[in-house]
């Protein structure tokens, strides 16, 4: 089956290639328009896995990444739309110079050709990957996670009728709809077919593919995010980051999962946390330091777990540890972050400098919420996923990450570009 898949994949690919940026904005507003005239029947798929999802005890949060409501859905067709405002990076001359030889060089941006994307609870990473994918000429390979399955199969339909009613091939936007795992190992070895392959989900994926797939893997959306607060910064400020960055949507990768705080000001700042954290429901795991200071707030105070620091909470949790300054904050990071988005919250310009040069994460904040780390904050449009690593790209995944380059040259005998 999936080479099959790959195949037509691939022959799919070599007609995107050929496509100018006018036809694949014509196909993405079809895609959106038809995502809008068939909500109906996404959102009584989606009402399915829903249903599903309870019944098997799914956690709070990936139900909360699983639901499509109407207003997520035309927010997802919107997507597609900005998609489409986005420059076409295809065909942009990178550099280029004159030889001696009298050859004439270009290094030119091309598509990567087929992406396989492995994914969970997620059916927006479905729509938002496709339309990537087509804006850089680029056929994909979806493989969502059996949770998503009826929504899945339902938006894959509606993406492909609008391949169809573009004059575009179907086969361009391709999704494994068997559940069956087996399928995902074969996949990883897929290599004659699919350029890269993106995971997204939790740590026990991304070690699958590292491990197994002969396809080069972009590892990355694992993020268990710190916010360090200085002893400077002023309390209302550093409140009102670490509840957007906690609360505004807990299940996201780029929600804070761990505060650092200034031994310093622990005893005045972590009650008002406390207190700040309880209107917003929100347990607190604290570490035996700072316990007794989060005690004479309201919040839900327990014990941090080791295990608890090197995980994401996805959820209305928040690990709280007392350090002693910014190089012990810095050391916390690197012993239990995943490299993904950091922040320090100060008023000294020095501190920050020197936490922005000492912290190695795709995204490093200076009195800023880690929820800005998403391609849509940063104007890239939809993301196809927040790399953690750093070949290829970094951070938010836009249009660029899906392209490679070509070097063309030109002989001395041709009219050159």
């Amino acid at each position: 089956m999936l080479e099959k898949m790959g195949k037509a994949a691939r022959t799919a690919s070599w007609q995107l290639a050929q496509l100018n940026t006018k036809q694949k904005n014509t196909a993405l507003e079809q895609i959106a328009d038809l995502l809008e005239q068939e909500s109906a029947v996404i959102l009584a798929a989606n009402q399915q896995d829903m249903a599903q999802a309870k019944q098997s005890g799914m956690s709070e949060a990936l139900q909360d990444r699983l639901l499509l409501t109407e207003a997520r859905l035309k927010n997802i067709a919107d997507d597609v739309r900005k998609v489409c405002q986005l420059a076409d990076p295809v065909g942009q001359v990178l550099d280029g110079s004159e030889l001696d030889s009298g050859l004439s060089l270009q290094r030119r941006r091309v598509p990567l050709g087929v992406i396989g994307v492995i994914y969970e609870a997620r059916p927006n990473v479905t729509v938002d990957v496709a339309s990537l994918c087509l804006k850089t000429g680029n056929a994909v390979i979806l493989r969502g996670g059996k949770e998503t399955h009826n929504t899945n199969l339902a938006v894959v339909n509606v993406i492909q009728q609008a391949l169809k009613n573009s004059g575009l091939p179907a086969d361009a936007v391709q999704a494994i709809n068997n559940p069956d795992r087996e399928l995902v190992t074969q996949l990883l070895k897929l290599d004659r077919y699919v350029d890269m392959l993106i995971p997204r989900g939790g740590a026990g994926l991304h070690k699958l593919c590292r491990e197994q797939s002969t396809i080069p893997v972009i590892t990355g959306g694992i993020g268990v995010c710190h916010t360090f607060v200085d002893e400077s910064i002023d309390f209302d400020k550093a409140l009102s980051v670490i509840t957007n960055a906690k609360v505004q949507r807990p299940s996201a990768c780029n929600s804070l999962e761990t505060l650092l705080v200034h031994e310093n000001i622990a005893a005045d700042f972590l009650p008002r946390l406390s207190e700040k954290m309880a209107q917003q429901k929100v347990t607190l795991h604290a570490s035996e330091k700072a316990m007794p200071f989060l005690e004479k707030g309201a919040a839900k105070v327990v014990p941090v777990k080791a295990e608890e620091l090197v995980d994401e909470w996805l959820s209305l949790d928040l690990n709280v540890e007392i350090v002693s300054g910014i190089d012990e904050a810095i050391d916390h990071i690197r012993q239990y972050g995943t490299a993904h988005s950091d922040a320090i919250l100060t008023e000294s310009i020095s501190l920050a400098d020197d936490f922005v040069k000492r912290v190695d994460s795709a995204a490093v904040y200076v009195n800023a919420s880690t929820r800005f780390t998403d391609g849509g904050q940063f104007g890239l449009g939809a993301e196809v996923a927040v790399s953690t690593q750093k070949l290829h790209s970094r951070g938010p995944m836009g249009l660029d990450a899906l392209t490679t380059y070509k070097w063309i040259g030109y002989g001395d005998f041709l009219s050159r570009p």
